[in-house]
């Protein structure tokens, strides 16, 4: 959280989470006061299919259950399948709330037509163009990329999904950065992002930059046309009228780091072709709208004090979105610089305070008290004298 402040982020959406807990944790404790960081959308964890056959009533019971335990946002995951992201996206909407999804099973045309409010990572993921393309079954990523980096974005087959996108009035999540780390890409690897990874994260970090750099890495390529497409796919979207949102998405091989990442994302929105002004806007005003939040995303009379200030002029150079001066997030100002420090060996340190929470306690406690007992019975245990033989 410290790492998306001081990277002038004071608003994120999670999209997705595998520890709903800490995240709601970490929400409140920033809310509070407790811990600097932005305003944070909890979303809930990935909604999955179960089972072989589709089981939409289980998935409707999820979006009901989370929602009642905060979630204010829901991902759909690529294994679901037609009827139960049908359930899940009513059941989202019956409680005010929009979903979004890294769809699979499903293609953005039908997503669309279901009613899903945002689609995640654009053009390179979806699967609706792929030749062996079986209804609910998610196929390969690699045979599916590998056929859409043939594909014309002019296409009328492209075109049409947009236009289905555009007229339903879905949003999709821009990610140009993370594809890049797929890439043999220089400019993909952050030197920052050493100063803050902890330290049994550093020499797998290391390796897996030089794989991907190295001539093994066979679908590098591959990735750097797509990158290409998707950046087209971006362009034509907006020009189709479609809202268009800015996401880091810091995962896939662990190559991005939040806030980092979201600086690289808007200098690859400007590579896309998009101006500097409109690369900003989609990374905060679209946002802002997509999110419902009318007080922020832009520099107005009465709006929210969540505001930074950048050394140069980003409408100019947009690396200069690097050079952050200051933060200010709910009219508190914030150095970077002592952010950023905070943070530094601590992204992927192992969190002791895990053994605290279900169902680690449990466990380490079992693990405590067995432990315990063998050191009380090892001292009670009657010990033997050996006398010398006479």
């Amino acid at each position: 959280m410290r790492s998306y402040l001081a990277s002038g982020v004071t608003t994120i959406r999670t999209a997705g989470t595998i520890d709903f807990a800490g995240d709601l944790r970490l929400k409140r404790r920033i809310e509070s006061g407790e811990e600097p960081g932005p305003t944070v959308h909890l979303t809930a964890p990935f909604l999955e299919a179960r089972g072989q056959e589709p089981d939409a009533e289980s998935v409707a019971r999820d979006v009901a259950s989370w929602a009642d335990k905060g979630a204010t946002s829901f991902k759909a995951g690529g294994t679901l399948r037609a009827a139960e992201l049908r359930a899940a996206i009513q059941a989202a909407h019956e409680r005010g709330i929009r979903i979004t999804g890294h769809v699979c099973a499903v293609g953005f045309r039908d997503a669309a037509a279901l009613g899903i409010d945002n689609l995640e990572h654009g053009f390179a993921v979806d699967t609706e163009f792929y030749s062996g393309k079986q209804p609910d079954v998610c196929p390969e990523q690699g045979a599916s990329v590998g056929e859409l980096i043939r594909m014309e974005i002019r296409s009328a087959e492209v075109y049409g999904t947009i236009a289905a996108l555009v007229d339903h009035g879905v949003a999709v999540t821009s990610t140009l950065a993370v594809f890049e780390t797929f890439t043999t890409s220089d400019s993909a690897f952050d030197p920052r992002t050493l100063t803050v990874l902890a330290p049994r994260l550093r020499a797998q970090y290391e390796a897996n930059r030089a794989m991907r750099l190295g001539p093994g890495n066979q679908s590098a390529s591959m990735w750097s046309l797509m990158l290409r497409k998707e950046m087209q796919f971006e362009r034509a979207f907006v020009a189709a009228g479609g809202l268009l949102l800015a996401g880091v998405d810091p995962t896939g091989w662990g190559g991005l780091v939040a806030g980092f990442g979201n600086q690289r994302q808007l200098e690859l929105l400007v590579q896309a072709g998009f101006t500097p002004e409109e690369a900003i806007r989609i990374a905060t005003e679209n946002g802002a709208r997509f999110l419902r939040e009318d007080d922020i995303g832009t520099v107005a009379v009465g709006a929210r004090a969540d505001l930074i200030v950048l050394r140069g002029n980003p409408s100019v150079d947009i690396s200069d979105v690097r050079r952050v001066e200051w933060v200010m997030k709910d009219g508190t100002a914030y150095d970077p610089d002592a952010l950023i420090a905070a943070t530094a060996g601590s992204v992927g340190a192992w969190d002791g305070t895990r053994f605290l929470r279900w169902p680690l306690n449990v466990l380490s406690g079992v693990v405590i008290a067995l432990l315990s007992l063998w050191i009380w019975r090892q001292r009670a245990r009657p010990r033997r004298h050996l006398g010398k033989a006479a």
